[in-house]
Parts: C-alpha cells; structure tokens; sequence
C-alpha cells in the first residue's frame, strides 16, 4: 500500500500523527555495523517540530526505540525495527475536522482512496511519518560513509519565495547550512528569508520553496538503465515527501533555456584517477555539470544534484471555503499548531531520501569479473 521504499535496502515506515507512535522496519542494513546513534539522534533533532519560532511548536524528543536488528552493539542483519513514541498529542483540535474536507489536503482524497480516514492530524498523510524515513537516511548514511570514504550529502534551502540564495554545491557543508534556523547557508538571504516567513505567519498564512541538495563522493556506475534509472528513483523519493510537488536534476527545467553546445559537459581526465583497467571505468571528469551527476539514468562520477520544490503548507488560518463529508458546502479556520514554511525542517528529510536512494542502488550495482 505505498508504505516500503526500496529494493536492496527497503524501508517499511508505519504510525500516523496521533497514534500511538510511528516507526520504520528496515531490511538489508549490513550485519556488523555499530550504529552511531548520537548522529542518527543528531538527524532526527534536524527535522523535529520546536526546534525554533520558525516551526511548529508540537514538542516532541523522536528518540528511537530499537525493537530488533541489534544485539552486542551492532546489527545482525536481520531486519531493523525502529519505534518512535508520540508525546504530544492534543487530538481535540481536530474534532471539528472530522465531518469536512481542508482545502488541499488528503482528506477527500484518503477518503475516497480507502472509504475512511483518520481526521486527527492528518493521520498517515501528516508529515510527522518523515521521523522514520529521517532515521532510516541516518543509518543509510553511516553505511555509505563506511563503504565510499568521501561520501557526503548535504541539502539546504535554497529559496524561500521569491528569495533565492546563492551557494556552492561543491564546497556547501553542514555547519555553514545549520548556522541559521532557515537553514540556508547564504547568511545575507537567510536573514531576509527568516523575516519573510516572520511576515507571513503573521497574516496567519504560508509559504513555499526550493530545497538543493549536492551529494558528493558518489561513485560512477550507480543506476539500472530505463525504468530504475537513477535520477528517476531519486525523483520518486522526492516526489513521495510531503509536500513535494516538483524535482530537478542538475540543470533541471533552466536547461530548457540553453543550447546543447553550452548544456553539454565536456569529459576531461581526472586528476590523480588511474586508467580503466580490469572494467573499471576510466578516470574521467566532466568540466562542468548541468547533467547533475547523471546521464543516461547511471551517476559519472560528479555530484548528484537535486532541487525538490515544496508547495505552501496547506493549514492557513483563515477562513476558506470547503465543502463537508456530506457535500455542503461551509467555511471553517483551521487551528492547532503547523508550521509557516515547510523548508527548514525538509532539509534533512531530503538529505535522508538522497541516502537512501543511493545506497540502494550501491547495493544493486552488477558484480563485474575481472578480466583474465
């Protein structure tokens, strides 16, 4: 039903915003990893709601509880299952949803996809389900770190509105993007985009934006050809998030402005890289990188780069109009606690989404025997 992601390495995330809790199964972490979980503690703080006054105020730890996978220290292999716990949970402010559809919602949709829905939160459609993908990219990080050293993934708002920010994907790193609570490492524009959400939770609205994100020390060879093509399963892990409504890879829809003779990315050797040899690819480069890392569906060796745009949060609180579960129509303002802009806290859900894709498609690249 939608809930696993996955080939290789599958996640299986469960729960709904004012259940019980929400977790994630994950099959195919390698046996004998010692989980870092301080830095998977790390990710998860990241994404949390009340981290700042740009968020929303739910207060919740998101400290994982290992049901199994583990033993000694480090996993066995067998499947992963993580446990979040909700906490704080005020359901009523959702009572009067129950009988109408919210404007740009799941609602009707979930509603006329299964013939009932859970109200509270927005149920299993609630962005709160991205606890468990954040900790699932985690520990896909700490594996490709072991098996690529060099492999880093970092993401960061890159506009807020009308308001972009201009930043190097090459040499962008974690620090310089947590250094403002907008999360954008342009430190002129953050301070503007920070005053631009301020101005629009104010007029009790939203707004939306673009989040980059540069994955660098990904091999080439990473991608299946047609269908699984790499570009396309990071679009799908993209385009799954809440919120999401649109993805570009490398130069994206601006390379629709450009001529093939400019747009091309010239190879040119790699310093320091040793020749092809026992079918290994040569050691190439490309002198620029409008492809994002990927040409026919398989990574060459550059960054991957990845633009995911997000629309504005649907919950506004003024008065809309909608129509009820019976189909009358009526007005209502939403109430509760949602955030502004859903940006700062989509930085490391698409870092962990990146992760993901990526070491699914390490652990699927063919075995080449070498040649005699």
């Amino acid at each position: 039903m939608g809930d696993t992601f996955g080939h290789r390495f599958r996640v299986t995330t469960f729960g709904e915003s004012h259940g019980a809790g929400l977790g994630a199964v994950l099959d195919g972490v390698p046996p004998g990893l010692a989980i870092d979980w301080e830095r998977v503690q790390e990710e998860l703080d990241r994404r949390r709601p009340g981290q700042s006054r740009l968020t929303t105020p739910r207060s919740e730890s998101d400290r994982p509880e290992v049901l199994s996978g583990m033993f000694e220290g480090v996993t066995t292999g067998t499947a992963l299952a993580l446990l979040f716990r909700n906490e704080d949970v005020d359901s009523s402010k959702y009572d009067d949803l129950k009988e109408l559809y919210r404007p740009s919602h799941a609602d009707f949709t979930y509603a006329a996809r299964f013939g009932v829905r859970d109200h509270r939160g927005g149920g299993r459609a609630s962005a709160r389900e991205t606890v468990a993908r954040v900790a699932a990219g985690a520990i896909a990080r700490q594996v490709l770190e072991r098996e690529l050293p060099g492999f880093e993934c970092v993401a960061w708002v890159a506009t807020v509105g009308d308001l972009e920010a201009d930043v190097d994907p090459l040499t962008v790193t974690r620090a310089a993007v947590d250094a403002t609570p907008v999360r954008c490492p342009d430190l002129a524009v953050a301070s503007q985009m920070e005053a631009l959400i301020g101005e629009v939770r104010k007029a009790r609205d939203t707004i939306g934006g673009v989040v980059a994100v540069a994955v660098r020390g990904v091999p080439a060879g990473l991608g299946d050809p047609v269908f699984d093509k790499l570009d396309a399963e990071l679009a799908h892990a993209a385009m799954g998030l809440p919120a999401a409504k649109g993805v570009e890879i490398g130069s994206g829809f601006a390379g629709t402005r450009m001529r093939g003779s400019a747009h091309n990315d010239a190879f040119i050797p790699r310093p320091g890289a040793p020749a092809a040899s026992a079918g290994n690819a040569p050691g190439v480069a490309t002198r620029t990188n409008h492809s994002g890392g990927i040409q026919g569906g398989i990574s060459n060796g550059e960054p991957l780069l990845m633009r995911v745009a997000f629309k504005p949060v649907a919950t506004i609180f003024q008065p809309q109009e909608t129509v009820r579960t019976d189909g009358q129509p009526t007005v209502f303002a939403a109430k509760g606690r949602h955030d502004p802009c859903v940006l700062p806290r989509a930085v490391p859900i698409v870092e962990a989404m990146a992760c993901l894709v990526v070491l699914d498609q390490w652990l699927r690249r063919p075995l080449r025997l070498a040649t005699p």
